[in-house]
């Protein structure tokens, strides 16, 4: 089974490469706190113009579309009050924010972040957000079959570039949680 290091000519640690990325995931890297050894995130240069994933798979390769997983911001009310969490699931999955998020949070609305308070708080860009480097206190919810995926390719914080990293290293970031059914 070909793994998605097969896509891309140049693959190196991503600690060799903290100059191509944001403030958050280089500060990330630099003072990891992760359970998996921090050489096992592996950085690949790539366009921004293929950021998102169906462009992406369009030029590398169908094949990368089921060892891909997408990042997305959501916010979770209850009251006034407002939580921001990351859901990270497989790329050809949606992330369940009404039922599987909305529960996990105790929130009695739940919906996508919008853009601006996404970018804005977590420091990435847009189309590249990225588990590695979200603010401290968020909540990570990540699906069990990502968690389970021997390689993951995910933004790196920009639309410049992407990660590749063992789903275990994923459900071992902290304040993860690893969740059955988030990704449908």
């Amino acid at each position: 089974m070909s793994t998605p290091m097969d896509a891309f000519d140049d693959v190196r640690p991503a600690v060799e490469r903290l100059d191509l990325l944001t403030g958050p995931v280089a500060a990330a890297l630099r003072d990891w706190r992760g359970t998996e050894p921090v050489e096992r995130v592996r950085y690949v240069d790539t366009d921004p113009d293929r950021a998102d994933t169906a462009v992406l798979v369009e030029h590398y390769g169908s094949w990368l579309l089921e060892q891909s997983a997408n990042c997305v911001v959501v916010a979770g009310k209850r009251g006034g009050a407002v939580t921001l969490a990351a859901c990270v699931v497989l790329a050809h999955t949606r992330a369940d924010v009404n039922g599987v998020v909305r529960r996990h949070l105790g929130a009695r609305k739940a919906s996508f972040a919008p853009i601006e308070t996404a970018t804005g708080e977590s420091g990435m860009e847009f189309g590249g957000i990225t588990p590695i480097g979200l603010p401290e206190g968020w909540p990570l919810l990540v699906d069990a079959a990502v968690a389970d995926a021997p390689h993951a390719l995910i933004g790196s914080g920009s639309r410049r570039g992407k990660l590749i990293v063992p789903g275990k290293l994923l459900a071992g970031l902290p304040g993860a949680v690893v969740l059955e059914g988030l990704g449908v």
